[in-house]
């Protein structure tokens, strides 16, 4: 029985950037999710589709079907005098803060660190990064 939309699957998985650094896997416990849900990047909800119970598969997902392109919108300059007190910036370093459109809760990442100011990139990690994905499908229920 192949993976269609609206099937409940459970896959074993090793994501990678293009230059083989790992950023994600999943170890004892498979991922599972409803195929056509948007629960998960499209590239990946595609690359299950037709995959039969047992089958390993490679593929190559591209930004715009994983995390988008990386927007230069996204990074901007902060005060430093917006930090908690207790804060140190560092390059590289999380930090939560709210969106100013939806009020949610967001994380962003300090992309700059400078004398009176902090440069903050607020795009996903792998924004702009074509992925691969080693995908062995565990099980489907429908």
């Amino acid at each position: 029985m192949a993976v269609s939309n609206g099937d409940r699957v459970k896959v074993h998985y090793e994501g990678r950037v293009e230059d083989g650094e790992v950023f994600d896997k999943s170890e004892e416990k498979p991922l599972e999710f409803t195929v056509g849900s948007g629960e998960i990047i499209p590239g990946f909800e595609n690359a299950v589709l037709g995959m039969e119970e047992g089958q390993d598969k490679e593929v190559k997902i591209e930004s715009q079907d994983a995390y988008g392109e990386k927007r230069e919108d996204l990074v901007f300059e902060v005060s430093k005098e917006k930090l908690p007190d207790n804060i140190e910036p560092k390059v590289g370093m999380s930090l939560q803060t709210k969106d100013p459109n939806s009020g949610r809760a967001q994380i962003v990442r300090v992309a700059g660190v400078k004398d009176e100011s902090i440069i903050i990139d607020a795009n996903h990690p792998l924004a702009g990064h074509t992925l691969v994905f080693n995908i062995k499908l565990v099980g489907i229920n429908n």
